[in-house]
C-alpha cells in the first residue's frame, strides 16, 4: 500500500472510540551529555510526561480502551496484573475520570505486599483491589473473564481483559505516537536509525503498525521486560495487523518484521543490575528518572547496543520513556543500595 501521511493515519484512528486523557505531544528532548558519552545522538519521547496520573505509555492505550468500554456501554472495567501495575494504575484512573468502576485483581509477583508506590495509587484512584494467587499471564487472564462474567450475573455490564480486542486496539495509539514523534525529529532535522521502547506488547505491535503504514525505515527495538508464554514477534505482528484491519488499513504485519531483544528480561518485576546501572548513567547525565523494571530495562538494551557496535558512532536514535516511576518507591532499599551503596 502507499504509505500514509501522519493526517492521514489519525484519521483513519477515527473509526475507534476515543477518550482524550493525555497532553499531546509529549516532549522529546535532546540528550546531550548522554549521548556525548555514548557517541551517537540520543531523544528521549518523554511519554512519562504524558500528563495523566504519573503518566506512562498506557495513558495513550486507555485512551482508546476506555472509549471502547464507554461506546459499548459498560459501566465498570475489570483488570489485573501485578500488585505494581503500571497499567492498573492508569486504568483505575481513567475509569475515575469517567465514572467507571474498576476492580483490579492482582498478583503479588516478586513484589512486598507493602502499600506504596503504584498499590497505594491504585486505592487512591478509587480502584476495588483484591490481591489473588493467579500469576500474571494466562492463569490471570482466565480469571479476569471469571470475574467479569460473574459481574454480568449480577447485571453489571464489565468491560474486562479480551486480548484480541485490547491489546490492537491500545497498539493503535503507539501508531499515533510514532507519527508524532517522527514530526517531531523532523523539526529537530533528527534522522533516527531506530526507536528503543521497553515493550512485548500494546506499545510495540502500535509502534510497528506506525513503521508499516508511514514508511518508517528505520527498527523498532522492544527491549522486552518479561517472558511471555508464546513467542513475542508473532504476537507482537498479529496484534499490529488485527489493529491496521481495526482502522480499515490494509497492512499485514509478519513476524519477522518485529525486532524484539529479550536478553534484558531478568525477573519480571524486578531491577537487574544493567538496568540499575542504566538508571545511574541517565541521572548522572540527564537527571531523568526512569522506572526500574521496564524502561531501565529499555535503555540497558539501548546502551549495550551503543557499545557493542550495533548502533554506529554518530547515529540517531530515539528512547521512548514509558513512565513507570511510581515502581521506584515499592523498592526503595533496592534502589537505596544501588544508588549509594547502603541499604538504609
Amino acid at each position: 500500500m502507499t504509505h500514509l501521511s501522519n493526517q492521514q493515519l489519525a484519521s483513519a484512528t477515527e473509526r475507534l472510540a476515543r477518550k482524550m486523557l493525555g497532553h499531546w505531544p509529549t516532549p522529546l528532548t535532546e540528550l546531550p551529555r548522554l549521548s556525548e558519552e555514548l557517541g551517537i545522538r540520543v531523544l528521549m519521547k518523554r511519554d512519562d510526561c504524558s500528563g495523566f496520573y504519573f503518566g506512562g505509555n498506557k495513558t495513550r492505550h486507555n485512551e482508546f480502551l476506555i472509549g471502547d468500554a464507554i461506546s459499548s456501554g459498560c459501566d465498570c472495567v475489570v483488570w489485573g496484573a501485578e500488585i505494581q501495575s503500571n497499567n492498573c494504575r492508569q486504568t483505575a484512573a481513567a475509569c475515575s475520570r469517567f465514572g467507571l468502576d474498576c476492580y483490579l485483581y492482582l498478583s503479588p509477583g516478586h513484589h512486598r505486599l507493602d502499600v506504596n508506590g503504584n498499590l497505594l495509587l491504585h486505592y487512591l484512584a478509587g480502584a476495588r483491589v483484591e490481591i489473588v494467587d493467579a500469576r500474571i499471564g494466562p492463569e490471570l487472564d482466565e480469571l479476569l473473564v471469571e470475574k467479569g462474567r460473574a459481574l454480568q450475573a449480577a447485571g453489571r455490564r464489565p468491560y474486562f481483559w479480551d486480548r484480541s480486542r485490547v491489546i490492537p486496539r491500545a497498539a493503535v495509539s503507539y501508531a499515533l505516537c510514532l507519527a508524532e514523534t517522527l514530526e517531531q525529529c523532523e523539526a529537530k532535522t533528527a534522522r533516527p536509525s531506530a526507536v528503543y521502547v521497553s515493550s512485548a506488547g500494546s506499545t510495540g505491535a502500535g509502534l510497528a503498525l506506525g513503521k508499516a503504514a508511514l514508511g518508517f525505515e528505520g527498527s523498532i527495538r522492544n527491549v522486552c521486560p518479561m517472558a511471555w508464554p508464546w513467542d513475542v514477534r508473532e504476537d507482537l505482528a498479529r496484534s499490529a495487523t488485527i489493529a491496521a484491519r481495526a482502522i480499515g488499513l490494509p497492512i499485514e504485519v509478519r513476524p519477522g518484521d518485529i525486532e524484539a531483544d529479550e536478553s534484558q528480561v531478568g525477573v519480571y518485576g524486578r531491577p537487574t543490575a544493567a538496568g540499575q546501572e542504566a538508571m545511574k548513567l541517565l541521572m548522572r547525565t540527564e537527571a531523568i528518572l526512569l522506572d526500574p523494571v521496564y524502561s531501565a530495562k529499555a535503555m540497558a538494551g539501548l546502551l549495550a547496543d551503543a557499545r557493542n557496535g550495533k548502533i554506529p558512532s554518530g547515529s540517531t536514535v530515539v528512547f521512548v520513556h514509558t513512565g513507570g516511576t511510581p515502581v521506584v518507591f515499592s523498592l526503595a532499599p533496592e534502589m537505596l543500595a544501588s544508588f549509594t551503596g547502603s541499604g538504609t
